[in-house]
């Protein structure tokens, strides 16, 4: 397992960008898949995005398609999450995550602890 720490997360406005990042340590980072999943309060945790190992296939959550991109960067343990036109309901604790390329968390053996994004109007 490798472990993962989130940054990036803030208070924003609707419209604004963000991106969030996941550094992984470990060796091993380049063959796992990664993820993004987000709670939002009183809410499931929720697929947000997935890249492949040598990023080879990306996947998107269709509230999320056009407006975030999942990238990694093998040579610096890190994934990311690039947010773009942030809207009132992307509000949530993002969550990063280790695994196989798949879009269920069940998918995923390795979790960071999260980063709060809160978006306002």
């Amino acid at each position: 397992q490798v472990q993962l720490v989130e940054s990036g997360g803030g208070l924003v406005q609707a419209g604004d960008s963000l991106r969030l990042s996941c550094a992984a340590s470990g060796h091993t980072f380049r063959s796992y898949a990664m993820g993004w999943f987000r709670q939002a309060p009183g809410k499931e945790r929720e697929f947000v995005a997935t890249i492949s190992a040598m990023s080879m296939f990306t996947q998107y959550a269709d509230s999320v398609k056009g407006r975030f991109t999942i990238s990694r960067d093998d040579a610096k343990n890190t994934a990311y999450l690039q947010m773009n036109s942030l809207k009132l309901e992307d509000t949530a604790v993002y969550y990063c995550a280790a695994g196989v390329f798949a879009t269920d968390d069940e998918s995923f053996a390795s979790w960071g602890r999260g980063t709060q994004v809160t978006v306002s109007s």
